[in-house]
Parts: structure tokens; C-alpha cells; sequence
């Protein structure tokens, strides 16, 4: 029960890191906001925790607008109290080269990556405040690392949140309220199988395919790709008091393809 009497505001909670995240949370005593742009997937996940005996409510987030985030914000306090946990899992890419990149899928990813943490930062801190203190969660990539030549908004948007951040943990620390980045390697999630408006995936990019998943297993060298319980068991850690005085840094969960 390390997260007894906290309030987690989950984002892409519908999804395979974020709906990990809110499951292992809510085993440890957390009351967790399940936040997605698909109402369907949050309620589900929500559902789950509740008949696990946890206490969960599905939040529909677009992270690009600050209305939606208020609204989140304000509807978790109703339910559970003001939030001392933000994590910022949303995402999108865009798997194509430089060339090929539009004005439209740059829009779409840096808005929802990088953009999306910041509006999601500014609408917590003053429930935050309220709650005296609290810990804000980046979702990073080896992109925040070494980002590639392809998909330059993904990296761009990646890179980023380093800064976004550090920006974050000096703006608030006397507030007492941590934020830290967790860079996952390679994650075998639908977001990487899957094909979906903010994902889209062919043979040429899924898990799906054999050849891909090879490639991304032969550049991990401790031997397996990264499960979403491996990415939200670092998350836990982050956001408990084991890591009180963790802030501003990045905690890299990619079993060495960062190396």
C-alpha cells in the first residue's frame, strides 16, 4: 500500500503502459483517474479496478485542449480529492521519414506528447498545491536519448520533455511537487502492433511482424523486449516516497538499448 491516500490522474490510461500503470497503483492503495481520448478504453480499465476492489473512474482526456484538462482535473477532485499524481503516458507517431513527414502528423505528435505534458502540468499544480505536494510523471522514449532520423517530430517532441522536465521540478520543488521523466526502450504494446489514428502500423513498422520484432529484441541486450508492468513498476517507484528526493532527472527502463 505504498500509494495509500494519493490520487492518480493516469493519461492513455486506456491503453497498455497507462492501463498497467492504473492497475498497479490502485493495488497500492491509490484512487486512480483512468484518462483517455477514448471513453471506452478508460471505462474499461476503470471497471477492472473497481471489481478488483480498487477505486477508479473513467476520465475522457483530449490532452491537446486545456478545457479538457480542467475538466479532468476538477472531475477527479469531486470523486477522490485533490490529485497528487500526474502521469503524462499520451502519445503519437508517425512512422515515416523526414521527407514524408507532414505539417499535420508534426501538429499531431509534438501537440500530444509534448504540448499535452505541459497543459497537463499547468491544470494539476493547483490541485497539487491543495494536496501539498506531488509527484508528475513524463512518459520519455530512447528518442529523449538518441533520437533517429525517422519520424523528426516524435524525436523533437521526445527530446523535449527532457527539458520540460527540468523546467518542471525547478518551477515547483518548493511547492513540494517532483517530476521526473521515465524513458522506456522497446515496449511490446499496441501502440507498436496496432494500427490507430495516432499509431498507424503496417508490416513494415508492427511487432507483428517477426523481422520487427527481431530487430528490436537484437538491439536489447539484456535479452527480452520491455512489458507495460515493467514500464509502470518503474513509474511506482518514481511516484512513491522511495523516491522523495528524485526530481528534475530520467530513470531509463530499456534493458540496455540505450548503451
Amino acid at each position: 500500500m505504498r500509494l495509500d491516500g494519493k490520487v492518480a490522474l493516469i493519461t492513455g490510461g486506456g491503453g497498455g503502459m497507462g492501463g498497467a500503470q492504473a492497475r498497479l497503483f490502485a493495488r497500492e492503495g491509490a484512487a486512480v483517474a483512468v484518462a483517455d481520448l477514448y471513453p471506452d478504453k478508460a471505462d474499461a480499465v476503470a471497471n477492472d479496478i473497481v471489481g478488483a476492489g480498487g477505486r477508479a473512474l473513467g476520465v475522457p482526456l483530449d490532452v491537446q485542449r486545456s478545457s479538457d484538462w480542467n475538466a479532468a482535473v476538477a472531475t477527479t477532485e469531486r470523486a477522490f480529492g485533490p490529485v497528487s499524481i500526474l502521469c503524462n503516458n499520451a502519445g503519437a507517431n508517425f512512422r515515416v521519414s523526414f521527407d514524408d513527414q507532414t505539417e499535420e502528423m508534426w501538429n499531431l505528435i509534438v501537440g500530444t506528447i509534448l504540448t499535452g505534458s505541459f497543459l497537463g502540468t499547468k491544470a494539476v499544480i493547483p490541485s497539487m498545491r491543495r494536496a501539498g505536494g506531488g509527484v508528475i510523471v513524463n512518459l520519455g522514449s530512447l528518442a529523449s536519448i538518441r533520437p533517429g532520423a525517422g519520424s523528426p517530430a516524435y524525436g523533437a517532441a521526445k527530446i523535449g520533455l527532457v527539458g520540460l522536465t527540468r523546467a518542471t521540478a525547478a518551477s515547483y520543488a518548493r511547492d513540494g511537487i517532483r517530476c521526473v521523466l521515465v524513458s522506456p526502450g522497446h515496449v511490446d504494446t499496441p501502440f507498436l502492433r496496432a494500427s490507430t489514428p495516432y499509431s498507424p502500423n503496417d508490416a513494415r513498422t508492427s511487432l507483428d511482424n517477426p523481422d520487427n520484432y527481431q530487430r528490436r529484441l537484437a538491439a536489447t541486450p539484456l535479452g527480452r523486449l520491455q512489458t507495460p508492468e515493467d514500464i509502470a513498476r518503474a513509474f511506482l517507484f518514481v511516484v512513491s516516497d522511495d523516491a522523495a528526493m528524485v526530481t528534475g532527472s530520467m530513470l531509463t527502463v530499456d534493458g540496455g538499448a540505450g548503451l
